[in-house]
């Protein structure tokens, strides 16, 4: 049958439901595709849907999540695509709207990811399995703020994405949100994903530098270059997909920010 949808973007669109050839434009929504069973319906993921590792190997890649491939998702033939405002190009979006139901996230808290989970489960006839994702992820979040506020975890910090430029994760953006939910309070005030000199960070004084595994991958040699700049932070790799993969992820995330917070108490 047909129904009508409504995406994060205001947007309506209509499919045939539920769908059976699913393309997905995003990692983090592609891995909570496969966690809500999917794995048939879904036909087409980006190359950087790296999760679960069985499903990237063989389902086949559409190009990346600013680079699509126009032609091969036509020759697909999806009845539904699932994308993100933030992470995919508005041109091709726009193209690929005219032509086939396009459903739009646009996330930037906690709140919206919840949201985003429920939507995407009412949209592909998983509610239930949706439903409980959330549950998890509630409660889990919940436990996570808690102990932040028992152990009074209140460090001020700086979380860089990218070198050369350096750029920080801003405000208005998801990473935020979940640094402040584990008394984390980010010491960059410009929205987005600026780009900052190191020693201008040095000035604001943050207790702790996070340098995550993506989109830049950061490693231990890069500690002590950013250390000469800010020699009085703590400085620490983090797990990338846990700060931002706003899907079924965050379950996993839960477990991995009880033991960063250990670290920090």
């Amino acid at each position: 049958m047909q129904r009508t949808f409504t995406d994060q973007l205001g947007r309506t669109i209509l499919l045939n439901w539920p769908p059976k050839r699913i393309i997905s434009l995003v990692p983090s929504q592609t891995e909570l595709l496969f966690d809500l069973g999917l794995d048939k319906e879904v036909i087409g993921i980006t190359k950087f849907c790296i999760h679960p590792d069985h499903q990237f190997k063989t389902k086949q890649k559409i190009g990346g999540t600013k680079k699509l491939n126009i032609e091969l998702i036509r020759e697909l033939k999806p009845d539904l695509l699932i994308g993100n405002k933030e992470e995919n190009e508005r041109e091709q979006l726009e193209l690929l709207m005219k032509e086939y139901p396009v459903w739009m996230s646009d996330i930037y808290d906690l709140e919206d990811a919840q949201k985003t989970i429920l939507q995407i489960g009412e949209l592909v006839d998983r509610e239930p399995e949706a439903a409980y994702l959330n549950h998890l992820i509630q409660a889990g979040f919940r436990d996570l703020q808690s102990l932040a506020l028992q152990h009074k975890l209140d460090k001020k910090v700086a979380y860089l994405i990218w070198r050369e430029p350096w750029m920080f994760a801003g405000k208005n953006t998801f990473i935020n949100h979940i640094l402040s939910l584990n008394g984390l309070q980010n010491v960059v005030q410009e929205k987005r994903y600026p780009v900052i000199a190191l020693d201008s960070i040095s000035e604001l004084k943050p207790d702790l530098i996070l340098l995550s595994s993506e989109p830049y991958p950061f490693k231990e040699k890069h500690i002590q270059e950013i250390q000469t700049f800010i020699p009085e932070a703590k400085i620490m790799l983090v797990d990338g997909e846990m700060f931002s993969w706003y899907g079924s992820r965050l379950v996993k995330a839960v477990q991995y920010f009880f033991q960063l917070q250990k670290e920090l108490y």
